[in-house]
This record gives structure tokens, C-alpha cells and sequence, in this order.
């Protein structure tokens, strides 16, 4: 055999295993997309939102965070808030968020999930001591449970519960607690046992108020996060024509939040069961002070009056 035959059937060989590593390489990729497809999606729940408890929030006690220990692990890059990834005296994982967005985004998740939103599970804690790190006031622990992965991201059109009331009240709900950054990077699939989760990650902009106007970049003039007096003062239902209910919103993605009067009937039927004791809860537990809890909660009930009048329905009118 020549050497030009020899060094040919070598060529042929090494483009042989190429291309069977590149089929293995995609079948294998096939497989995982597969595994992170599969399972029962889950946005929304059906709850008895009358006992609800939105102190605890949807951790309840059971997945309170052991402060008798913290070990730093790393700290967490991105997104407009210092966060750092903790262990607490029982081993389990948390990411710990500092700042202005920590209160709102434990009293949005405790208001979503207390009506049957799947979500994140967070704790606020008054004070908090990572070792090399400092003591900080008011930290959102979220939990980072070894039995649920996290996914991909999830986008507000082209999922599977497009045209359902439960995202257009998830939808609206956003304009509800203001958050205005309702962006698909702040999204995630959560996969837990049989389920694919879809969570909203980060809330943490809301409680304050949108952007000034809806003109390309300058809406973000004006807005807020976290500031109670904002929140109060700001505008929700802005009127009804016909079966269309316009909502006041200067944010991200404001071609999303078109509304009718029967998603406005769906959300109101779960928000106006919420007692004013379970309002009062998803602010206390975020360790608002009495006169900034008496002002979230009264702004609360206020927008739950609104949305109720604009379904249409007087029995849910009447409740609020």
C-alpha cells in the first residue's frame, strides 16, 4: 500500500469519527432538551385562598431558613441588586439579596402565591451576618432546594398557557404591584418531581411605581421601586370601554397588558377573598414599618375595588 492510499484511508477515518462524535454530540443535546421538556406545566393552581397563609408565604414554616449558622458560598453576578449565595446552620442553600428590591419582591411573591401563582420560595430576614461579607438590614433569602432544578427561561407569548385567564391574570397582576420589568430574563422553569414550574423570578421592582409616560426610552422617567408613597399614589384602572379594561402602565412589554372584563373577573374573584389580614401578613412579613404597612395595604384593597368594579360582575363589585 502507497503512502498516498495510507495517509487517505487515515483522512477517512478521522472524518469518520468526526461526524460520529458530532451525531452522539446532538443526540445527546435531543435527549437533554427532552428531559428539560418533560413534565406537567404549571403556572397556577387552584388554592383556597382564604387560608392562605401570607406571613410565611409559600415555604411556610417548614422551609424557614436556620440562622444559627451562615456560611458564604459565592457571590451571584447580574441583575441591579448585590446578592450572595449562603448555607444556612441546616445545610440548606439560599441566595441572599440586599437593597431596595429585597422587601417588595417577599411581599409580591407572598401576594402571587396566596392566590395560586407558583413561585419562588423567600424569606425576609430583619438582619443578617455573612461571614467576610458584613451585616445587612433586611435580606431576601430565596431558596436553592437540592431537589429543583432550575431551568430555561420561559417567554409571555408562545408557552402553554397562552390565551388561558391564568396568564392573563398573572399578566395583570403585574401592573397590579407595578413592577415594571416584567422581562423574560426575570422568568424561569422551575422543575420539581412531575412538574415544569413556570416561576417569575425576580419581582423585586414592584411597589413603586412605573415609568412617567409610554414614550420609547423615556418611560423609564419617573419610576421606582419599592416606595410605598409612590405605589399609593399611582394609578391602576384608568376606565372600561365595552368589554376592554384599560390598566395605567409604563413598563416593559406594555403591548402585553391588554385586558377584558372577564380577565379582570377572574383575578378579582381571587383577589377580593384575601382578608385584610392576609394583606396586612405579605406586608409584615417583609418587615415593612406600621404606617408603610397601613399605606401598602390600604393601596392594596383600593386597586382590588378597582379591578372588582371593572369586571362587570356586581357580585364581586359588591365585595370589595
Amino acid at each position: 500500500m502507497n503512502k498516498w492510499h495510507r495517509d487517505g484511508i487515515f483522512r477517512s477515518a478521522i472524518t469518520f469519527a468526526t461526524l460520529l462524535l458530532l451525531v452522539v454530540g446532538i443526540e445527546a443535546q435531543k435527549q437533554h432538551n427532552n428531559n428539560d421538556d418533560a413534565g406537567q406545566p404549571v403556572l397556577w393552581q387552584r388554592v383556597n385562598v382564604d387560608k392562605q397563609d401570607l406571613f410565611l408565604g409559600p415555604g411556610g414554616r417548614d422551609m424557614q431558613p436556620d440562622l444559627s449558622r451562615i456560611t458564604f458560598i459565592k457571590e451571584e453576578k447580574g441583575g441591579h441588586s448585590k446578592k450572595f449565595r449562603i448555607k444556612d446552620g441546616s445545610g440548606h442553600t439560599w441566595v441572599a439579596k440586599l437593597g431596595d428590591e429585597a422587601q417588595s419582591e417577599t411581599s409580591a411573591v407572598r401576594l402571587l402565591s396566596g392566590i395560586g401563582y407558583v413561585t419562588e420560595i423567600n424569606y425576609l430576614v430583619s438582619s443578617l451576618t455573612i461571614p467576610g461579607k458584613g451585616t445587612f438590614s433586611n435580606v431576601r433569602l430565596e431558596a436553592r432546594p437540592d431537589d429543583v432544578k432550575r431551568g430555561k427561561e420561559w417567554k409571555w407569548t408562545g408557552n402553554p398557557f397562552d390565551n388561558t385567564p391564568q396568564l392573563q391574570g398573572l399578566k395583570l397582576m403585574m401592573a397590579f404591584i407595578n413592577n415594571w420589568d416584567p422581562k423574560t430574563s426575570n422568568n424561569v422553569i422551575l422543575k420539581q418531581g412531575s412538574e415544569r414550574q413556570y416561576v417569575i423570578s425576580d419581582l423585586g421592582v414592584s411597589f413603586g411605581k412605573t415609568g412617567s409616560n409610554s414614550l420609547p426610552l423615556f418611560w423609564r422617567i419617573g419610576r421606582s421601586r419599592n416606595k410605598p408613597n409612590d405605589y399609593a399614589r399611582s394609578k391602576f384602572i384608568t376606565g372600561v370601554d365595552r368589554d376592554r379594561v384599560k390598566v395605567h402602565y409604563n413598563g416593559k412589554n406594555r403591548g402585553m397588558m391588554k385586558f377584558t372584563t372577564a380577565d379582570a373577573r377572574w383575578l378579582a374573584g381571587l383577589l377580593t377573598r384575601l382578608s385584610d389580614k392576609q394583606i396586612r401578613d405579605a406586608f409584615r412579613a417583609a418587615n415593612y414599618s406600621p404606617t408603610d404597612i397601613n399605606l401598602l395595604t390600604h393601596a392594596v384593597k383600593d386597586r382590588i375595588g378597582q379591578l372588582a368594579r371593572a369586571s362587570g360582575d356586581p357580585r364581586i363589585a359588591n365585595l370589595k
